[in-house]
């Protein structure tokens, strides 16, 4: 039942290594931020802001342990979702995997936008009303069919992406620097802004755990995964970190704070540099979308295999070894919430969402840490009584931070996702429990 006479059979091949997995966790967090997080972060922590974001950086790290020790137990898709259901059951783990989906659907939908914007600003032919989304459905179909076509490949279109996103920049910093030599001027920070700081780097940095959820693709998932998600914090820190030294080096039109890193350009190169930044935002921000294409309907793809949606997301094509299926689905509601502008009403609904999967992540540590799941609890030293702690104040600080409208909003993604629940599990086939380590419990 709910299979659509789709032959259920066969997984992804094991194709991603160590690289793969940190281009994957660097393009979920790399997107449309940086350009304009320089000058923001200036106005606020000013000629401290280099040392600001690689002390954040660190203190990201003790959060981001939690999934990256949970990833050590685990060889399948799913991340936040199928830690959840291990720890506490199907509908738990349904309704995580539900949050993530719409949470990243609709902002998916919400960059396309952006995307578009970006290239109508170079090219004001995108820029025309009907252009505009014939534009956005145009990118969603080819997102759509590389990440059908196969994950080697758009891991590769990754790398591609990469190299134009991040040589322009890189370029920039390390001309301005040559250009201008270390900052010289000390201004201070503004201590009453501690919390916007806070939250500029939080949104800089989310995405760091992507691949996560990729995990039944990677080959020796239980350490790549982990080691990609240190590593990745670490490149995007010191990039992070360089991007804001030669900000300041350069010192561009303070008053340009919607482009900050286009009117550094502009200043070191004139209007060429503008325009190589813009088009380095363009590549930035198509390979953070092309980021979830690959890894998010993963998610799907897991349910299916675990009996929590219909059978025909556990689907993977026998000539591209993908989850096809669960890609097309995840594409077609993508472009609908984008042609429609209904994803504004939806972001409203998941404004709580990341904080919700962070404390679920917490939970789930906790209790198969309690119940030594996979042998977790062999691997967890006394230092984890000191990072569970700080990691739940840290989560309980970001929820300080969130409208409580938003919070309260966010219950009904729950009352819906019980109602999914319900109905995708009829009929739904388990075609593989959850796997934890050979002679585990």
């Amino acid at each position: 039942m709910w299979g659509w006479g789709l032959e259920i059979e066969g997984k992804p091949p094991r194709v991603l290594g160590l690289g793969g997995a940190i281009l994957i966790n660097l393009n979920g967090v790399v997107g449309a931020g940086i350009f304009a997080l320089p000058a923001l972060l200036y106005a606020t922590v000013g000629t401290l802001a280099p040392l600001a974001i690689l002390v954040y950086a660190a203190f990201y790290a003790v959060l981001m342990a939690v999934p990256s020790k949970l990833s050590t137990v685990f060889r399948q898709s799913g991340g936040p979702q199928l830690y959840a259901q291990h720890a506490f059951g199907p509908l738990v783990g349904f309704q995580i995997g539900w949050f993530a989906l719409c949470a990243n659907m609709a902002g998916r939908a919400a960059n396309f936008h952006v995307l578009v914007a970006y290239l109508a600003a170079v090219f004001p032919f995108f820029e025309g009303p009907i252009i505009r989304p014939a534009t956005i459905l145009v990118l969603i179909a080819a997102f759509t069919i590389l990440t059908m076509s196969g994950t080697k490949l758009s891991v590769r279109a990754l790398g591609l992406g990469t190299v134009l996103k991040l040589g322009p920049i890189l370029t920039l910093c390390l001309v301005g620097l040559f250009a201008n030599g270390m900052p010289s001027e000390f201004v201070l920070p503004q201590f009453s802004e501690g919390e916007a700081t806070a939250l500029l780097l939080a949104y800089a940095f989310s995405g760091a755990g992507q691949v996560t959820v990729a995990a039944g693709e990677a080959k020796e998932p239980r350490a790549v995964i982990s080691r990609s998600i240190y590593l990745n914090l670490a490149i995007v820190g010191v990039f992070y970190a360089l991007v804001q030294l030669a900000y300041i080096s350069i010192s561009p039109d303070p008053n340009e704070t919607a482009s900050p890193l286009a009117a550094a350009g502009s200043a070191l190169f004139g209007p060429f540099g503008a325009l190589m930044i813009s088009m380095a935002a363009i590549f930035s921000i198509g390979a953070n979308q092309l980021t979830s294409f690959v890894t998010m309907p993963r998610i799907a793809f897991g349910m299916g295999r675990r009996g929590l949606l219909p059978n025909a997301f556990a689907y993977v094509s026998p000539r591209f070894k993908t989850p096809t299926f669960a890609i097309a689905v995840y594409s077609l509601i993508v472009a609908g919430l984008s042609v429609s502008g209904t994803f504004e009403i939806l972001a409203i609904l998941v404004v709580a969402v990341e904080q919700l999967v962070g404390y679920t992540l917490i939970a789930s540590l906790i209790v198969m840490w309690r119940r030594n799941d996979g042998g977790i609890a062999d691997t967890m030293g006394m230092r984890w009584a000191f990072i569970i702690p700080v990691a739940i104040g840290f989560m309980a600080w970001f929820t300080m931070q969130v409208p409580v409208e938003a919070l309260l909003s966010s219950t009904l993604l729950v009352v819906v996702g019980i109602v999914l629940y319900r109905i995708s599990s009829n009929g739904a086939v388990e075609h593989e429990p959850i796997i934890l380590p050979e002679g585990r419990s």
